[in-house]
């Protein structure tokens, strides 16, 4: 029953996610007003809006327009239920479960924002910096997570190392490299995380941003210069951390 309960989370918590996804760059607010179509603008009805089964009842297209709607809808549905899935399977019903979902679905969003609008809202960084600092002054929190100094320290590292890549950058290139919403994503981590994954995450955020970016560079439809939003790299980059936690703690503190 519980398993049920969490798929049915995931789902809900995935539609509301497309709403933050659309709606946040827009400046729209994202707790009022029903769902419609972005293309004829006619609401949604409940009967349409039930992830996952209902892009594929009506096949992909408005009930009202008929004009496609984007498969984006369906997949963020789909790795929200995934998350709600592993992380419950992980750790239960827990408090840890409650943060990392909290975490998990603010990435969903920041993840397909970036990518398509090259931006990282203050409005969902700001609220995760406080939430992950805040967290670390309970003694009982999983080893997942540090203390509140290690999680301070994490912080500014985390914003701090961005900073200065950006301002080196802007030194020796005369523009803009990355930008701010990255060191402020970063920063999250780092509050949420502790210090010691930060390296770990921009490491390896980089190198899977070159293996993402290798193939176009060599048929040239991209050059070293061409933007890229990197905010989703970070969050793989996490996801990395969280998987090798364990091997990787080991090998940095023996």
């Amino acid at each position: 029953m519980d398993f049920i309960f969490v798929i049915i989370m995931g789902g809900l918590w995935g539609s509301f996610a497309n709403v933050c996804i659309y709606r946040l760059p827009l400046d729209k607010g994202v707790a009022l007003g029903r769902s419609y179509c972005i293309k004829c603008k006619k609401q949604i009805v409940w009967y349409d809006n039930i992830p996952i089964i209902s892009y594929l009842l009506i096949e992909g297209k408005c009930r009202k327009c008929k004009k496609k709607i984007s498969f984006q809808y369906p997949l963020v549905e789909l790795l929200s239920i995934l998350t709600f899935v592993i992380i419950y399977f992980f750790y239960g019903i827990t408090f840890t479960t409650i943060l990392l979902i909290a975490l998990s679905l603010t990435f969903l969003i920041i993840f397909f924002i970036d990518l398509k609008h090259f931006i990282i809202p203050n409005n969902l960084t700001y609220p995760m910096m406080i939430l992950g600092f805040v967290k670390s002054f309970d003694p009982n929190l999983n080893s997942l997570f540090p203390n509140y100094v290690n999680s301070l320290i994490g912080g500014f590292f985390g914003y701090g190392i961005i900073w200065l890549i950006i301002f080196f950058y802007k030194v020796l290139r005369n523009k803009e490299g990355m930008g701010l919403g990255d060191a402020k994503l970063l920063a999250v981590i780092g509050f949420w995380f502790g210090w010691i994954s930060v390296p770990f995450i921009l490491f390896s955020s980089s190198v899977v941003a070159l293996i993402s970016v290798m193939p176009s560079l060599l048929n040239k439809s991209k050059k070293l210069s061409s933007e890229i939003p990197f905010g989703p790299f970070i969050i793989v980059g996490c996801i990395l951390y969280i998987i090798f936690i364990e091997q990787y703690k080991n090998l940095i503190l023996g």
